[in-house]
């Protein structure tokens, strides 16, 4: 691939039409995410859709392979922690969106880089309700907010984990 700067072009070029949808997909994500608290089945499978017809249209019936792979393992990743409450659906929908769009090689690196942002996202997020409540009036700190309120919206993380998961594939890493 070094010694080949065509191929090498044309890769960056599909690579940047898949980012362009990534990018796309997670604003409008995690704007609905933190406005709503919800992902819409509209968002996550206008990302599944634009994954499989972009990967296809790039790699052929290959591309199409890796792409519904890829939000299997995406979705199946993330599925532990929906079924354990600390999730929700759209969450896992989203990941399986974003999966097809990146495909299998790649999505295993934006569900780690989503979970270590998803945590440092949470630890933050604690901290400020903690400081708040220490804040507060006395006897505020006491009293336990509603479960939607504890809600931490996760697009975010999962949307700059997928951003990241393209850093390698920029030209000064070849």
């Amino acid at each position: 691939m070094a010694g080949c700067p065509d191929l090498r072009r044309r890769r960056l070029n599909f690579m940047n039409w898949l980012f362009g949808i990534a990018a796309v997909v997670g604003v409008i994500a995690t704007a609905e995410d933190l406005w709503r608290r919800r992902i819409s089945n509209v968002v996550t499978g206008c990302a599944f859709c634009a994954g499989v017809c972009a990967r296809t249209a790039i790699y052929g019936a290959e591309g199409a392979l890796g792409a519904v792979l890829g939000a299997l393992l995406g979705a199946a990743m993330f599925l532990v922690f929906y079924l354990a409450g600390g999730m929700g659906g759209g969450d896992i929908k989203l990941m399986g969106g974003f999966g097809a769009i990146v495909g299998n090689g790649q999505i295993v690196l934006a569900a780690v880089m989503a979970a270590i942002l998803g945590a440092l996202i949470a630890l933050a997020y604690l901290g400020v309700a903690a400081g708040r409540r220490l804040a507060g009036p006395p006897g505020e700190s006491r009293k336990t907010p509603a479960l939607r309120k504890l809600a931490i919206p996760y697009a975010p993380a999962i949307t700059l984990g997928v951003w990241l998961s393209f850093v390698p594939y920029l030209p000064f890493f070849d």
